[in-house]
């Protein structure tokens, strides 16, 4: 964070200080909720948790160096103290935000967001420095410790913004109010809570209201490909740029194709030229997420070939994101296991369908959370299509959602052994370790509370997590 004093911040977020020998002390280290990241100079946020009081860390923290607690309460050490934690941690991050003048990239979707902001990240930072979103820290908390994370230097401020419902994103946008705002989406992750796709993309569009006007520099990124994103366009008074496979996009891919490892390889045509790009990265649902990046980037200065050339060497900064090992038996283990919706679930099955051309397919998957009512028609729908994209074995994890998965599948294609039902991620630990054959590519997905990335670590050599082929 840029350096302020104790006093300048205690302004900032309308805090009483306590137990500070000298407010003109400043805080030049990160800004942090866990007391393991704590360095010297470092304000420790004190959030009151379920299981855990940050506030019992106070002492800890700043024997460790921190330069003071924001705390909801006096703790006996140096402390700025807040009615709330939360609210006063924003306030915060919209002040250094608004001092630094650091160019706010902002952006929201369905599916799609984390890979996207990490390549949006690894394509800008060739032009400046750059500080993004680390994994999916995405919330009222991830956010504005993020953008904290910025200083004098930084060029680019690439946001990851989620929501849970109407408002949310709003809510961020006011903290670190954006000048590029990017749509990927609307999809039906976390329908269950919005109610439905209109309403998903009532929320997701409070983006692009929030930009300055294209008199004032606002730019509204959306996807040309999905007409929700694109009637989003009437919604705001910034400059609009359409990105996908459409004719009428301005940034767009031509010529689509998957390697036989299932990489995507297309030319990108932009309004300044054309440039070829290869990724890395495994699924054709990566060339949409590679047109928005460059979208961003080409708004913001970048040519089309230096686009191109970052596209086709960035990789995979996020964990648990279609992370591609090689075992040394011949064995493709693709660990997807960091979170999963109906979108995601169906671009994932398809990569898998491309990797394994002349491969045995295995689909280990479970439970896509927060779907309401139609979480038996989604898993039905995602059992169908692995027995259409002729997946070898489908391994349902779980409970009630994971019988609906291989329901699907036999309802399809009338499948017996090629579909098994297991009752936890142990049992599908025991049977692919059984029937595993040199050659196959196994895919593991599910959302995040099933914990299935266990069964992506246990299937890997000793010593090979983390060593993925994407990066």
């Amino acid at each position: 964070m840029i350096a302020l004093s104790l006093a300048e911040i205690a302004a900032v977020v309308g805090g009483q200080t306590h137990d500070i020998p000298d407010p003109s002390a400043q805080v030049t280290g990160p800004v942090v909720r866990d007391s393991r990241e704590v360095e010297p100079g470092s304000l420790f946020v004190a959030f009151v948790g379920e299981h855990v009081d940050g506030h019992d860390y106070a002492a800890a923290v700043v024997e460790a160096g921190a330069a003071a607690v924001l705390a909801s309460r006096p703790v006996g050490v140096p402390a700025i103290v807040v009615d709330d934690v939360q609210a006063a941690l924003g306030a915060l991050a919209r002040h250094v935000v608004h001092k630094l003048g650091t160019t706010l990239v902002a952006l929201t979707g369905s599916a799609g967001k984390t890979s996207t902001k990490d390549l949006i990240a690894q394509v800008l930072r060739r032009k400046a420095p750059t500080v993004f979103t680390p994994g999916s820290l995405n919330n009222e908390i991830g956010l504005p410790l993020t953008a904290l994370s910025a200083t004098e230097e930084t060029k680019f401020l690439v946001l990851e913004m989620g929501a849970r419902g109407i408002g949310h994103i709003r809510y961020l946008a006011d903290l670190t109010p954006p000048k590029v705002g990017l749509v990927l989406n609307v999809g039906t992750a976390h329908i269950g809570e919005f109610g439905g796709r209109e309403q998903i993309a009532q929320a997701k569009g409070e983006l692009v209201e929030s930009l300055p006007p294209a008199s004032e520099g606002g730019t509204a990124i959306l996807n040309a490909d999905d007409p929700l994103v694109r009637a989003m366009a009437s919604r705001t008074q910034a400059k609009v740029v359409l990105f996908g496979e459409s004719d009428e996009a301005d940034v767009r891919a031509e010529n689509v194709r998957l390697t036989d490892s299932g990489q995507p390889v297309f030319s990108l045509r932009t309004p300044s030229g054309c440039s070829d790009v290869t990724m890395r990265l495994y699924g054709e649902h990566h060339v949409s997420n590679a047109l928005a990046a460059a979208a961003v980037a080409h708004e913001l200065g970048m040519s089309v070939e230096e686009i191109a050339t970052a596209l086709s060497e960035a990789g995979s900064l996020s964990r648990w994101r279609m992370e591609v090992t090689e075992r040394p038996d011949g064995v493709t283990i693709v660990n997807d296991a960091y979170n999963a919706n109906p979108e995601s679930m169906r671009a994932a099955l398809r990569a898998l369908a491309a990797m394994g051309r002349g491969r045995r397919t295995w689909a280990v998957l479970g439970k896509m959370a927060e779907l309401g009512d139609e979480a038996l028609a989604e898993h039905d729908a995602v059992g169908r299509l692995a027995v259409r994209l002729n997946v070898g074995k489908l391994v349902a994890v779980g409970g009630r959602e994971a019988s609906w998965l291989q329901l699907g599948a036999y309802n399809e294609g009338s499948w017996g052994e090629e579909s098994v039902h297991v009752s936890d991620a142990q049992a599908a630990v025991d049977l692919l370790r059984s029937e595993l054959r040199p050659g196959d590519v196994v895919l593991v997905k599910a959302s995040r509370s099933v914990g299935l990335e266990s069964v992506a670590q246990a299937l890997l050599p000793t010593g090979a997590e983390g060593e993925v082929a994407a990066r």
